[in-house]
């Protein structure tokens, strides 16, 4: 693997770099697995009232986000992304006690108090509650609680998926992969065109990321609509936690950002545009990017998509012949890329990336959540 042997050997270079590798492994597991989900979820499904609920914490949470559009338009169904951080701290907000419910939890160990205590409340308020569990940790306290719900399956990824540096980067593409296959929002056949593509595409990124990392940026912004908004908010948070706060990082959607968030732009900021493969959504976010080069603000403006006569003259990332491709797929290939930089960012900085936060008060399994118990009554 050129990436890993090109910079300082640890997990997180060598998780990053197997995305390509492990996906067809995912792919070949749901395939094993779509029996027990088919008889899981088929009964599920042709209730029209079911909601569907993803959720996760920190980046777990993401996978919902970039999913829920993509659910949203293949079951035609309510569909909700919704943190476990929120549902924990306030539970009657997101769960409805009459609506039939599956909650679709994700978590890389399964550790997070908030993982259990999630599933916990919707047994708890939720007069139909079910469960589909993805995680990369057999081991993990959520995978133990899975096993006594009476109406749950549990689907358990490869070892290598359980990430050992401290920032989620396979277990999180891996398990988005995963629920696209289970739910249908992503044909099987499509994972090993997406594999070659990234494993295509890691030169190219390794190449560009350094080149951007060199140059020291104060600020990044990650702009991206429907899929690639939740994939924005994921790139900043691993900004964040790979330069240990070093870089500031924010994400917006494309239509948002006019609206006071584009004050952050100065000559120090990186501005990286998710673009969409859906022609109607692309022309906004080509809108903006022409917009920006226009402002002439920005230090530097990256776009990243397949190729079109409006990424002339753009510094950025190509994926082609991928024009088909719907923007989950193409949320799959800009996370690495994401990923890349961040990385080689926190090289930059001298940091250590398996272990980036310095003073030691970010943890890769969080602590120091007391679980408090929701009234009966309530």
């Amino acid at each position: 693997m050129y990436f890993v042997t090109a910079i300082a050997p640890s997990a997180t270079a060598r998780e990053i770099a197997q995305q390509p590798e492990v996906w067809p492994r995912i792919a070949a597991l749901v395939a094993r697995e779509r029996a027990r989900l088919d008889g899981f979820l088929a009964p599920l499904l042709k209730n029209p009232e079911l909601r569907i609920v993803l959720t996760g914490a920190g980046t777990s949470a993401f996978i919902g986000t970039c999913l829920a559009p993509a659910l949203v338009r293949h079951l035609q169904r309510r569909v909700d992304a919704v943190a476990t951080t929120d549902l924990v701290s306030g539970p009657q907000l997101h769960l409805q006690r009459t609506v039939p419910t599956l909650l679709v939890s994700f978590a890389r160990s399964g550790n997070s108090p908030e993982s259990v205590a999630a599933i916990d409340l919707a047994e708890q308020m939720l007069s139909a509650a079910h469960h589909l569990i993805i995680t990369c940790n057999p081991d993990g306290a959520l995978a133990k609680r899975a096993a006594t719900l009476p109406s749950a399956v549990t689907l358990l990824l490869p070892d290598e998926t359980n990430d050992r540096g401290f920032a989620m980067t396979s277990s999180f593409t891996s398990m988005v992969l995963t629920a696209a296959l289970a739910l249908g929002a992503l044909a099987p056949d499509r994972v090993p065109r997406i594999a070659s593509a990234a494993a295509a595409a890691m030169t190219g990124a390794h190449a560009l990321a350094q080149q951007l990392a060199l140059r020291r940026f104060e600020r990044v912004v990650y702009l991206g609509s429907n899929e690639l908004r939740g994939l924005a908010a994921e790139a900043a948070l691993k900004m964040l936690e790979l330069t240990d706060g070093r870089t500031a990082a924010m994400s917006e959607s494309v239509l948002g950002f006019r609206h006071g968030p584009k004050t952050v732009v100065n000559d120090r900021t990186l501005i990286v545009l998710f673009l969409s493969n859906d022609g109607y959504t692309r022309a906004y976010d080509c809108d903006l990017l022409h917009e920006l080069r226009r402002d002439d603000r920005a230090g530097a403006i990256v776009a990243l998509g397949t190729g079109g006569r409006d990424l002339d003259n753009v510094e950025g990332l190509e994926f082609e012949g991928l024009n088909s491709a719907s923007d989950l797929e193409m949320a799959l290939l800009d996370v690495v890329f994401a990923q890349i930089l961040a990385l080689r960012q926190s090289l930059e900085f001298g940091l250590a990336p398996d272990r980036p936060n310095v003073a030691g008060v970010v943890n890769r399994v969080v602590q120091g959540v007391s679980i408090h118990r929701w009234p009966e009554d309530a």
